[in-house]
């Protein structure tokens, strides 16, 4: 069976310790994953004794994170998040609302949440009202309701059109004669042979 090894963490890894612990984790994770990137190593006690400043200033680091995000979820408690996307006339979106557009819209309104706080699991595609947890780390969790909203396609498409419908009308002529030139050149091409 597998075994675990205890090793000495060169650099903190998120949902596995502090720089300067000593962790157990599995021989394949230490051996594939954490050794061959330096994060860790054999633990000896002088390695643990000069890492040991590096694991206060990782502590104190960590604690200012858990206070500002702790900070950021009682901010977070009952906001309404709107988006608005084009949709098709069932309220099908063209394309789907993802976790980097709710972190986009949030750091937008002035909320540092990023990606991998927003725990989505399934892109929306459909217009409505969805409940979308924030987390941080294991403990810290807040939910916001993101409303997805349609943005009619047709109304931009009519603003796009030219206000001055002369210019129309002429369009259409030019494309007449090229299709007169077409019928005129198939009908020789016809003749000679």
């Amino acid at each position: 069976m597998a075994k675990n090894i205890e090793l000495l963490l060169v650099e903190s890894v998120e949902n596995l310790g502090l720089v300067g612990e000593v962790v157990r984790v599995r021989a394949g994770y230490a051996r594939n994953y954490l050794l061959p990137l330096g994060m860790a190593e054999f633990p000896t006690d002088e390695r643990i004794a000069e890492l040991q400043s590096a694991r206060v200033e990782a502590a104190a680091k960590a604690d200012a994170l858990r206070e500002e995000q702790e900070a950021i979820l009682g901010k977070l408690g009952g906001i309404v998040l709107t988006l608005r996307r084009p949709t098709n006339d069932k309220g099908i979106l063209y394309g789907s609302v993802s976790q980097r557009d709710i972190s986009d819209a949030l750091v937008q309104g002035g909320f540092n949440v990023g990606i991998s706080a927003v725990r989505l699991s399934v892109a929306i595609r459909r217009t409505g009202n969805y409940d979308v947890p924030i987390q941080f780390g294991k403990e810290l969790r807040e939910s916001i309701t993101v409303v997805v909203e349609s943005e009619s396609v047709i109304e931009e498409m009519a603003d796009d059109t030219p206000a001055d419908t002369a210019e129309t009308p002429v369009e259409a002529s030019q494309g007449s004669d090229t299709a007169e030139a077409a019928a005129d050149a198939s009908a020789e091409a016809s003749d000679e042979s």
